[in-house]
C-alpha cells in the first residue's frame, strides 16, 4: 500500500460559517504539509479531520487510494498525531506516560527505549519527576518523545514547536526533515517559520 492521506471537497461549518469548503489536498511518502491560515480559519479543525478525530465534515478522505471507511484501521495503524496540547498526564513521570502512550496503542515498547527516546529529546535526568513538576517546555518535549518510538510514516502535528527554546526546535526540525527523508509523511500547524526545502508544501486556509 502507498501511504497517502487524500481529501477530496472537504470543508466545515461551525456556528452557522464556514471554516473552509471545497478543500483538496495530499500527502504522500516524503512530503511535508504546511496547514496555514489565521487564528480561527479551522487549521486544528481540519487536522482533526485528517487524523480521523471529527467525522462531521463535507467531502471524503482516502488512505492508500481507498475511501477511509474501509481502511480506518489500516491508516490509524501508521499514525501518529500530537495535538496542540501536549496531552500529558500530570502525575506520571515521563517514562510513565510513554508506557502509557505505548499501552494504548497496543505497543510494548521497552524501558530502554524510552530512556534513550528521552535522552534524546533532551529530558535526560528528568524521566522519574512528575510531569506536573515541569515546565511547559519539558511537557511538551515529552509529548515529542513519541516520535522517537513510533515508527509510524504519518505525523499530523499541531502547533509541536510551541513552548520549546531554541536548541529544541533547530533539533525538532531536523528530525521533521529527516522523517520526510525518509520516505515519512508530515502534515502541521506552526507559527515557526520552517527552513526551505523541496518537499515541503503549503494549504492556506481563511484566504478569500
Amino acid at each position: 500500500m502507498t501511504f497517502r492521506l487524500e481529501g477530496r471537497g472537504l470543508g466545515c461549518e461551525r456556528d452557522d460559517r464556514w471554516l473552509f469548503a471545497n478543500l483538496d489536498l495530499t500527502v504522500g511518502p516524503g512530503e511535508m504539509l504546511r496547514v496555514e491560515g489565521p487564528n480561527g480559519s479551522g487549521k486544528t479543525t481540519l487536522l482533526k479531520i485528517l487524523s480521523g478525530q471529527l467525522t462531521e465534515h463535507d467531502g471524503e478522505l482516502r488512505w492508500g487510494g481507498q475511501p477511509m471507511r474501509r481502511s480506518r484501521t489500516t491508516f490509524l495503524a501508521n499514525l501518529l498525531y500530537l495535538g496542540h496540547a501536549p496531552g500529558v498526564k500530570a502525575a506520571l513521570s515521563p517514562l510513565e506516560n510513554l508506557a502509557w502512550y505505548q499501552a494504548l496503542n497496543g505497543e510494548r515498547g521497552s524501558e530502554s527505549a524510552r530512556m534513550t527516546a528521552l535522552d534524546e529529546i533532551g529530558l535526560c535526568g528528568f524521566e522519574d519527576v512528575p510531569v506536573g513538576q515541569l515546565s511547559a517546555g519539558q511537557q511538551r518535549r515529552v509529548a515529542l518523545a513519541r516520535m522517537l518510538l513510533s515508527p509510524r510514516p504519518l505525523w499530523v502535528l499541531d502547533e509541536p514547536f510551541t513552548a520549546i527554546d531554541r536548541q529544541g526546535v533547530a533539533a525538532l526540525e531536523t528530525r521533521l526533515q529527516a522523517h520526510v527523508v525518509r520516505g515519512g509523511s508530515v502534515i502541521l500547524t506552526t507559527h515557526h517559520e520552517l527552513a526551505p526545502m523541496a518537499a515541503l508544501r503549503r494549504v492556506a486556509l481563511g484566504v478569500s
